[in-house]
């Protein structure tokens, strides 16, 4: 009674295991069904936003603003600009001709040029391009002594503290006099500082000759100053076949040493979102992306009020959490930027006369795509979730979770040698190699000589002795020792996790045997008679081969062993080398080893038995 008592607890336990797993199962299926929806949707939203004629408007605009020469100076563009000589003459020839588009090519006049001037004939100047420049007070710097005779002024680099707010030159018009900022336009963070907005600003006319009259008479009267430490150019284009904005910004920067370092940035964006139907389609799939985002949101509270603490333990409901999150953010960007475009759009578009500030709306534009690029990258991530069931990409989450801890002081002693490298190089090559020219800059520098990617001839020539000593140390201790340090920590843990597969460790349950599962349960369904006379074919066939032996004059000893041995080989592999989903690997008992023992006896005997046949047939051979 007692032996059948617990032969029913144990089959009870084992068939509520099995419910429970069926119903994992079947969780996990209908999860990853769902989330291949949403992944989808997602998809569809993303690639909706993205035009590829935003590549070809930014080429286009970039070619005609950077590339082309002053007239008569071929080298001398926006991007060779060194010189404030350089500055005016650019902004007198390319700039002011690629403003100004007034005539066909054969001087015929295609539209009413009161309205705008069309770029390229296609892309329309919204209002007037704006001039901008901020400078700096004098004696903001401090000259030593024994120079105060040779320098009576001190101009330092631009800080909101050195910042000049006083009126200079004519002090007759905006552009003699500081303004301060009306628009939420953010800091421009440029090469040598973080210019705020306002400053000294001046708008261009609608007329070309108007705009080159103008040019020359700040360039008469010093407009550009010694305090001068950035002019910003700001513009905006809309192509109405593409239905996209251009927002463009030329930057030049005068560093306190002298000379001028030139920027620009070429925003092109979408402001006008549901025009077409195609874009009313990409707007329901925005609505069912907040579907989602809610049954999620959901579904987590749910799992964080049911199992407490315990959800944070689990490196995937972390990621759950900042892909929500993101979610989050990205619709409150969105949101965001639909309210200022409904707001501002109408009026910016009015003010034909003065300066369209779409500066302001380009960036926060970007800042969306910028966040919902993140968000579709970790929902593609996301996806290791379903597929770590693999036995595969099981072994490889146990190889990174075992090596982790390996993996951690390794990365303490990698990095306390890099950043000593990385010092090293910006001291002795810094200042006159530009991959070292900042501390930032010589630790990419470092990781681009890993990949192959560096400068030799630039290390030797700053320094003919320290850079081949430095170039040969770093490749040896950091390429060929490091990195093959690391390389045999995820060897030698992967082999490790192999071998314990190999043993019959494996996952809980893989997503490729789920999915075969439920399908032959499915066929089962439809075809169980089938499946039956099967198993009636197997079990028939089985006793025929027992008679077909007896007739065959085997004796009966012989054929009880070969029934038990057949036996105790199904039961074998039915239990260690089954494809069918298993239970969690448990030890071997006492009375499973002595079954396999009883195996590998018999097993031995038969292969004695044979190596005589063979011995036998052997010497007849020879005999013959």
């Amino acid at each position: 009674m007692a032996e059948a008592s617990r032969w029913h607890r144990g089959g009870a336990s084992k068939h509520k295991l099995h419910y429970r797993k069926e119903v994992e199962i079947t969780t996990t299926l209908q999860e990853l069904l769902l989330y291949f929806i949403f992944l989808i949707n997602l998809c569809i939203l993303t690639f909706g936003m993205v035009n590829p004629h935003m590549y070809y408007l930014n080429k286009v605009m970039s070619s005609l603003f950077l590339d082309t020469s002053v007239p008569g100076e071929e080298r001398t563009n926006f991007k060779s600009i060194r010189s404030v000589t350089d500055f005016w003459k650019f902004m007198e020839g390319p700039l002011l001709e690629g403003l100004y588009w007034d005539s066909w090519y054969n001087n015929q006049q295609l539209y009413n040029l009161k309205n705008s001037s069309r770029i390229y004939y296609e892309n329309i100047l919204l209002g007037v391009p704006r001039v901008r420049q901020l400078k700096v007070r004098n004696n903001t710097c401090k000259v030593y002594s024994s120079f105060q005779s040779l320098m009576s002024e001190c101009y330092g680099k631009y800080t909101s503290t050195n910042e000049d707010l006083s009126n200079f030159g004519l002090q007759i018009n905006t552009e003699w006099r500081y303004s301060t900022s009306n628009t939420n336009s953010p800091w421009h963070w440029g090469f040598l500082g973080v210019y705020r907005n306002g400053g000294y600003i001046f708008t261009l006319s609608k007329s070309k000759s108007e705009t080159k009259n103008k040019f020359i008479d700040l360039r008469l009267n010093s407009w550009i100053t010694r305090g001068t430490r950035v002019i910003f150019i700001d513009f905006s284009l809309y192509n109405a076949n593409v239905n996209l904005f251009c927002i463009i910004r030329l930057v030049a920067e005068f560093p306190a040493t002298g000379g001028i370092l030139t920027s620009w940035q070429f925003y092109s964006v979408k402001l006008l979102r549901y025009v077409s139907y195609y874009d009313y389609f990409i707007a329901s799939c925005e609505i069912t992306f907040c579907i989602f985002l809610f049954v999620f949101t959901t579904q987590e509270v749910k799992k964080i009020k049911e199992f407490k603490s315990a959800y944070f333990k689990s490196i995937w409901n972390w990621l759950e959490l900042l892909l929500l999150l993101l979610c989050f953010v990205a619709v409150s960007f969105n949101t965001y930027c639909n309210v200022q475009i409904f707001l501002f759009l109408g009026q910016l578009l009015k003010s034909t006369e003065q300066y369209s500030d779409f500066y302001f709306l380009a960036c926060w534009h970007i800042y969306y795509n910028n966040i919902i690029a993140i968000t579709i990258f970790f929902a593609w991530i996301k996806i290791f979730k379903f597929i770590s069931f693999n036995k595969t990409m099981s072994q490889l989450s146990s190889t990174l979770s075992r090596c982790i801890k390996d993996i951690v002081g390794f990365a303490i002693m990698f990095f306390i040698i890099f950043f000593a490298y990385a010092q090293l190089g910006f001291l002795v090559f810094g200042s006159q190699v530009d991959d070292f020219s900042t501390f930032q800059n010589s630790i990419f520098a470092q990781f681009r000589i890993v990949l192959g990617d560096f400068n030799f001839a630039g290390i030797q020539q700053a320094n003919p002795i320290l850079g081949p000593i430095y170039f040969i140390t770093f490749i040896f201790f950091v390429f060929f020792v490091l990195l093959n340090m690391f390389l045999a920590i995820i060897n030698d843990t992967y082999s490790e996790v192999k071998a314990d597969y190999s043993i019959g460790r494996r996952p809980d349950f893989e997503l490729g045997k789920m999915i075969k599962q439920s399908y032959k349960n499915v066929l089962e369904k439809f075809r169980l008679k089938k499946a039956q006379k099967d198993e009636d074919k197997k079990t028939k066939g089985s006793g025929d081969l027992a008679e077909q032996a007896r007739r065959e004059g085997f004796d009966e000893n012989e054929i009880q062993k070969a029934e038990q041995m057949k036996k105790w080989k199904e039961r074998l592999e039915k239990k260690y080398y089954s494809t069918e989903i298993q239970d969690d690997y448990q030890p071997v008992t006492q009375e499973e080893f002595r079954e396999l023992f009883l195996y590998a006896v018999e097993l031995e005997k038969e292969l004695h038995y044979i190596n005589l046949k063979l011995n036998q047939v052997m010497r007849k051979v020879s005999a013959l």
